[in-house]
């Protein structure tokens, strides 16, 4: 099947075993970047295992630790060294909800690419190799403890969250680290590692028809079970943040501090445009072209513009804005007051959408962010959005006045990082 918006020729098949396949030909790009990930991380911790009927509470951070643990096979080969050889690099992530295994390059493709299905669904848990890799992530951990931005994302999530596992790190704790089996590994693998839970993504200088050939010749060569519905614990989350402000010293040269706005969905149906409304909103109110942070920079209370970022759960979208300031409580302040007042001109809106037109046209010409943007639309919207220009620019000025009217940011938390 193939959709043809912005200039992309996205070619999507499901196979039989339930897997996934997204492909965009880029041929102005001599490079190809492949992902392959499950809709599985940090935030499942209580689900029913395949095959049982009760919910099991893993250890933190467990998904983390596979991730690691898959990169480990029975031959001895090493997928780092694989990759390298061929002129290719490797890497894998998780976060709260996917993980992804990934390689780019630019050649020896379909070998790349048969060598990262294969890897990734042959696992190998052993006694020894798990107590080896929880010492590697132990010091992950600390290092971790010791970044300022990582501190600062961790501890403004724990502040928001009450009941959400969103308010866990991501790599979990050194004890829970310490409790993770080989059995927990493969109870959480043959749980959420099932084909019909994963996806493929390749952008690049690629043949669509030639990839979704190579993958299922590679599947078809596997014996997988059938698939099984995936029962994970839903979370009664409440409207409200879990602690209004904190603080910390690290090692940091100026203060680093932030105000986290934790926002009730009330359209889920409607997510990614009351997205965009929402970064239109901050963009304009305190983005780097504001008036806001022009007289923040002209007052010495800042150097630099602030971060925006969004984050979001099914039921609650977050919304962190960060900043470096010598005296971070006149710039939370600051923030704050000058989030209690959401009007912008027609003329503003028209503005940003403008930017996000740009932004989007930028994305569509990079195969990484393309990649990207296709991942995490599979995981926020269960599809990639081939309809993004036309959802730009059907948004007005009336549904977004309609929108921040009903907009409460009265809910927030605030972190700080001084210099010890």
């Amino acid at each position: 099947m193939e959709i043809k918006k912005l200039d992309l020729d996205l070619t999507y098949e499901k196979l039989d075993n339930g897997l996934e396949i997204y492909v965009i030909p880029k041929l102005n790009s001599n490079m190809v970047y492949a992902t392959f990930s499950t809709k599985y991380g940090s935030n499942a911790i209580e689900f029913i295992p395949i095959d049982k009927k009760e919910m099991q509470e893993v250890p933190l951070g467990i998904a983390h630790f596979l991730e690691h643990k898959l990169f480990e096979q029975s031959n001895g080969i090493d997928p780092f060294t694989f990759y390298s050889q061929r002129g290719a690099d490797a890497n894998a992530n998780t976060n709260q909800t996917k993980t992804t295994y990934l390689f780019s390059g630019a050649s020896f493709t379909l070998e790349n690419l048969n060598y990262l299905l294969d890897y990734v669904q042959q696992p190998y848990f052993t006694d020894k190799n798990v107590l080896k890799e929880k010492g590697i992530i132990t010091q992950e951990i600390k290092m971790y403890q010791d970044d300022p931005d990582t501190v600062l994302y961790e501890s403004l999530l724990g502040n928001c969250f009450i009941n959400n596992p969103m308010k866990y790190p991501i790599i979990g704790n050194i004890e829970s680290i310490n409790a993770i089996t080989k059995e927990d590994l493969y109870t959480c693998y043959n749980t959420f590692y099932h084909p019909s839970n994963m996806f493929v993504v390749v952008t690049g200088n690629v043949d669509a028809k030639e990839i979704i050939e190579a993958i299922k010749v590679n599947q078809a060569n596997k014996k997988i079970t059938k698939a099984k519905e995936i029962k994970i614990k839903q979370y009664d989350e409440p409207n409200k943040v879990a602690i209004k402000e904190a603080q910390i010293n690290l090692n940091v040269s100026l203060p680093k501090c932030s105000v986290a706005y934790k926002v009730k969905i009330t359209q889920p149906n409607n997510l990614y445009k009351n997205l965009l409304y929402l970064l239109t909103l901050f963009d304009a109110k305190i983005g780097p072209t504001s008036l806001f942070v022009k007289n923040l920079i002209d007052d010495k209370i800042i150097n630099n513009n602030l971060g925006i970022d969004f984050d979001n759960t099914d039921d609650y979208i977050i919304i962190f804005v960060v900043g470096e300031a010598n005296n971070p409580d006149v710039l939370l302040k600051s923030i704050i007051k000058e989030m209690t007042c959401l009007k912008i001109t027609k003329e503003d809106f028209e503005r940003k959408k403008k930017t996000l037109i740009s932004s989007l046209i930028y994305m569509s010409d990079n195969i990484f962010s393309l990649n990207h943007s296709v991942m995490n639309d599979i995981i926020k919207y269960k599809k990639f959005n081939v309809n993004r220009y036309e959802d730009i620019k059907s948004l007005n000025y009336d549904d977004f006045i309609k929108l921040i009217k009903k907009l409460d940011l009265s809910n927030y938390s605030t972190f700080t990082v001084n210099p010890k």
